[in-house]
Formats: structure tokens, sequence, C-alpha cells
């Protein structure tokens, strides 16, 4: 194996749901290269590939479908910020979760979607039709939180967001 696909291969095990340009920028190699390399270590099942919500994240093989999906999606912040408070609190309302992680309920929703589609959330009725949220599994969700490193980019666009909220508020 080439030294530069390596390095790509490094980086996928050291940061699982790293997305292409997150590649290059960590890498400092031209877009070019990382695809090059990208797409011989796929036909080598040497890394794992998962596209969800238009990005395309990668993962070494080692990792199933549904932790492909946690890890893409608990690399957003603001949703590994909504995971967290579950994790502390167990269930809670989705107001309650909203409040705490300082985002608007319009905003949790967005999140709360893609974490129930892709079996991290669960929401559940009572009698009276209040959700509660919680999460669908607990202890492997923790261990992927622990994984999982929201990028640069990421980070400033959950925050530009949270900025918003907070203006829209007052």
């Amino acid at each position: 194996m080439s030294e530069t696909r390596d390095r790509v291969a490094a980086q996928v095990r050291e940061t699982p749901g790293i997305h292409f340009n997150g590649l290059v920028r960590a890498l400092d190699l031209a877009p070019g290269q990382v695809q090059y390399h990208l797409g011989r270590l796929r036909s080598a099942d040497s890394i794992a590939e998962q596209r969800l919500y238009g990005r395309t994240h990668y993962y070494p093989p080692s990792y199933d479908e549904w932790e492909r999906r946690a890890l893409a999606l608990l690399s957003r912040e603001t949703a590994s910020d909504v995971v967290a408070a579950l994790l502390d609190e167990g269930t809670a309302r989705p107001s309650a979760v909203a409040e705490r992680v300082g985002i608007a309920r319009s905003t949790l929703e967005w999140h709360l979607d893609r974490l129930v589609e892709q079996d991290l959330v669960r929401k559940e009725r009572d009698a009276r039709n209040r959700v509660t949220l919680a999460l669908a599994r607990p202890e492997e969700t923790a261990r992927l939180l622990r994984r999982a490193t929201p990028s640069l980019p990421g980070r400033l666009v959950d925050r530009f967001t949270r900025l918003i909220d907070h203006l829209l508020e007052e």
C-alpha cells in the first residue's frame, strides 16, 4: 500500500464517520488524490462508506450499518448534545431537551427527525398523547458518542443556528 493510502486509511480509523471534505482538510491532499485512494481502499474492503443526508462518510469496515449511521449523525454538535441530554436524563420531554441544549423547538425537531429515522431516539406517547423522548439503544449510543468528533465546519453551522434561534426568541 502506498504511503498516501496508508495516511487516508489511518485518518478513517482515527476519525470514523469523517466525510470527504474532512479527509481533504485533515490530510492536506488534493481532492483527486483522496478520491483515488478512497476508491482503492473501498475496492480492497479496507474501508466502508455510508451515504446519509447528502454526505458520504467513511469508516473502518468493523462498524455495522447502524453504527455508521449513528456516527454520521453524532458528528453534528447539536445532535450529539441532544443525545447527551437524553443519556443524562433517561427520558425527557422535547421542550426540556430544547431548553437544556439551548435551541428552538423547530431546530430540535429537525434533528429529532433524523435521530428517530436512524433509530437512535424513540418518541413515546403517553395516554394524553404527550411525547417523551428516549434513546433506542443507550449503551451503544453512549459508546459511539465518545467516538464522535464534530468537525469545525459542522460546529460553526450548529452554533450559527443556535445564535439565530436565540436572536429570534428575543
